[in-house]
Parts: C-alpha cells; structure tokens; sequence
C-alpha cells in the first residue's frame, strides 16, 4: 500500500435523532457540527435520517402501501393509450 495517497479517518458521531440513536466510528465524512459525547471528548456529528435503529428491515415495521390505488389510477390514465389487439 503506498503511503499519503488514503484519507485520514477520525471517531465520527453518526445520529440518528429520530430513533436517540448514535454511533461513533473511524470515518472521512465531513461534519459541520460538533458535540460532546458520553466520554467526555468532543466529536464531530453527521446528523442521519435513517440508520438501523430506525430502518422497517430492521426494526420488524412495515407501513402499509395502497397498491389497489395505485393500479386504478395506473389503468384509468393509460387505457385510453393502449393498442386493441395487444
């Protein structure tokens, strides 16, 4: 591996605010904030919409699509466009 060609990585605090949920790990992610965390140091914050805290694969949840909606307005906008025949 050649030397000074990979980026530094520093602790980085990944929150997901939604789900209280936050993460420190080695990344390159640039952050505009800071805060301080459980041990004392002061870490730079990526604010996260969804982590797996907060994910329906892997918290088990599942929201309900209306597919039967869906395919009506599908139909009534393309039946006048479809070929006879087909």
């Amino acid at each position: 591996m050649r030397h000074g060609i990979h980026p530094v990585s520093r602790p980085v605090l990944f929150r997901d605010r939604a789900a209280g949920f936050e993460l420190l790990v080695p990344s390159t992610a640039a952050a505009q904030h800071t805060v301080q965390w459980k041990d004392g140091n002061t870490y730079p914050v990526v604010d996260v919409e969804v982590s797996s805290a907060s994910h329906p694969f892997y918290t088990g949840t599942s929201r309900v699509v209306d597919t039967a909606g869906r395919l009506q307005r599908f139909e009534r906008r393309y039946k006048s466009t479809t070929r006879a025949g087909r």
